[in-house]
């Protein structure tokens, strides 16, 4: 039969020293005396909170579970000191579990309450306390929901930013190409009007449009020359027009090389024209060199929008299923794709990703904040230069995404903080320490995974663990 205290013996805690004599009974009679042997558990953090543990003594440990590990957070042999089912008084307003894990060090002995007792005692003897314990509580609850939605907010507005800088110079390079394109179908016109105007036969007519064709294959399909090899061409095309007076022969010559064009080819020409007409048939084939660059240029761009674009769209999940089977990879292409502007120079950006990961279930939108946390938080860590590096593999019924960076490091003394709300070693004004309470959030109460951390000066890699096959 468990030991109970007498009224007086529990006055002599400093948690009911104020107490009335009545309040006191009613403890002693509902309370019971337990002990707890060296190296157990006198309950664990996440289990139901069933009841409210005083130490009379013994050392105890509290601990808590931080990105897969058991950080030990305080340690006392304090007469007195108290955990437990702290929040019973919000009754089904609060999450009833253990916040923490206390563990026996020595054997221990304990005043021990049931939750229910403890809730109603604080709910009808402090009523005044009880209004603002549950201000104080409901508030914070409230203020931290509102702060979370403003980072997701400025998130929002700094990516998009981003997004728009990355639109426009593709758009403004259409816009300049598609302008100079109509110059150059304008100069085609009539340069084919001078070609065709009855000095060619059809045989030298056909033999050119043919040689036409060719040259639109060559603009297609001409490598990328060195500066140095692209000079020596444009040197040896210029003295081949030169040699035949042909006028502006170093305005041509860029526009040819470009296009894959070389002396050998150009003799087909003059042999397909004749003399007299090879200035205007060497123009209007460079004017169809330089629309079928201009319309390559043009089609990069329109693909870097409709690439963009499409990457919004996947960075944002508007147009799918909160919950829905994606592939990781997807996620982590599209979120590196809207931060892409923010990647300075200086950052080399590294992907290993193992290409035979299952997909899983996941909110997907939910997943792309995480990555944009850790991501973002690995740039800042960089200060402008380093490697950040983005690598998926698989343990065991897990998939991993890991986010590296080669920054300082996170000290060992913050590095059990580093996931609670508010905490944030920025500077004021630019961050508002929600990021990884935000990120744990998502991955461990809704996707059922954890988040590890390992860190040292030059390598710091955050973990983020899903499970291949979700609960219900």
């Amino acid at each position: 039969m468990n030991e109970r205290l007498t009224p007086d013996e529990l006055r002599t805690l400093f948690l009911f020293e104020a107490l009335t004599d009545d309040q006191l009974a009613h403890l002693a009679e509902a309370g019971r005396v337990e002990q707890r042997q060296a190296g157990t558990a006198v309950y664990q953090e996440g289990e139901p909170a069933t009841c409210f543990f005083v130490l009379l003594h013994g050392t105890v440990a509290m601990s808590r579970r931080i990105h897969g590990d058991d950080v030990e957070v305080s340690r006392t042999e304090q007469r007195g000191v108290y955990g437990g089912a702290t929040q019973a008084y919000m009754g089904d307003r609060a999450d009833q579990t253990y916040l923490n894990t206390l563990s026996a060090i020595t054997d221990a002995e304990f005043f021990v309450l049931p939750a229910e007792i403890i809730g109603d005692c604080v709910r009808e003897w402090f009523p005044m306390a009880m209004h603002l314990l549950e201000g104080l509580f409901l508030g914070m609850r409230a203020h931290q929901t509102i702060i979370g939605e403003r980072e997701r907010l400025l998130a929002l507005g700094s990516l998009s930013a981003g997004l728009t800088h990355e639109l426009n110079n593709p758009a403004a390079a259409a816009v300049r190409a598609t302008a100079a394109l109509r110059g150059r179908v304008a100069g085609m016109r009539q340069k084919l009007a001078m070609i065709a105007d009855g000095r060619l036969d059809g045989r030298q007519l056909h033999d050119l449009v043919e040689l036409q064709d060719e040259a639109v294959k060559r603009a297609a399909s001409a490598p990328e020359l060195s500066p140095l090899a692209a000079s020596d061409a444009e040197d040896a095309i210029a003295d081949w027009l030169d040699e035949r007076d042909i006028v502006g022969a170093w305005d041509l010559a860029p526009t040819l090389v470009a296009g894959g064009i070389d002396a050998e080819w150009l003799d087909q020409i003059s042999g397909a024209v004749g003399e007299d007409n090879l200035e205007a048939a060497v123009r209007w084939l460079c004017y169809t060199i330089d629309t079928e660059l201009l319309m390559g240029e043009i089609d990069d761009a329109v693909t870097r929008i409709s690439g963009l674009v499409a990457a919004a769209k996947q960075y944002s999940q508007l147009d799918r299923a909160p919950y829905q089977t994606v592939d990781v990879h997807d996620l982590l292409d599209a979120t590196l794709t809207m931060l892409h502007a923010k990647m300075p120079e200086g950052v080399r950006k590294v992907k290993e990703y193992d290409r035979s990961l299952p997909q899983i279930s996941a909110y997907a939108a939910e997943l792309n904040q995480v990555w944009t946390n850790l991501i973002d938080n690995a740039l800042s860590a960089m200060g402008g230069s380093g490697t950040l590096s983005v690598r998926t593999f698989r343990k065991d019924d897990r998939i991993v995404v890991e986010i590296g960076d080669t920054g300082p490091g996170i000290p060992p003394e913050i590095r059990p903080r580093i996931f609670e709300p508010f905490f944030t070693t920025k500077p004021v004004g630019e961050g508002t320490g929600l990021g990884l309470d935000i990120s744990y959030r998502i991955v461990v109460n809704k996707h059922h995974g954890d988040i590890r951390v390992e860190s040292e000066p030059g390598d710091t890699r955050f973990q983020v663990y899903l499970p291949i096959e979700q609960g219900a």
